[in-house]
């Protein structure tokens, strides 16, 4: 993990987004597909780069760009210990999602909720 790179991506800004979308999700019995914690309203590689500050993309094709969300969005995962990917939404724009599998209150520990309730 020494050569981990999380580029522009807060580590905290992730876990206190998770959070968030945990405690929405609270009241519901079971929740299962995922959740957008946030829009980068662009789908433009060059865009996208600047705003990850992907600066070591070699290949700047959307396959390229696809690659290296993916392992980015491996990284965090394990950082953060959620699984969350980068996908386009229907108007072609990047989103950062959260990936729930199991029931909410499940995954919903009592740590995150006093993240959550910290004024």
């Amino acid at each position: 993990m020494d050569d981990a790179r999380i580029y522009n991506v807060c580590l905290q800004r992730v876990k206190f987004q998770i959070t968030n979308a945990k405690q929405r999700l609270r009241n519901c019995i079971s929740h299962e597909g995922q959740v957008i914690l946030e829009s980068y309203n662009t789908g433009e590689i060059e865009e996208i780069m600047d705003i990850l500050e992907l600066y070591d993309l070699d290949d700047r094709s959307r396959k390229g760009l696809t690659e290296k969300l993916q392992d980015l969005a491996y990284t965090v995962s394990i950082l953060v210990k959620d699984t969350i990917t980068f996908k386009y939404d229907a108007r072609g724009n990047l989103g950062l999602y959260l990936i729930l599998r199991q029931a909410t209150e499940e995954v919903f520990s009592e740590a995150e909720t006093d993240l959550v309730t910290v004024p």
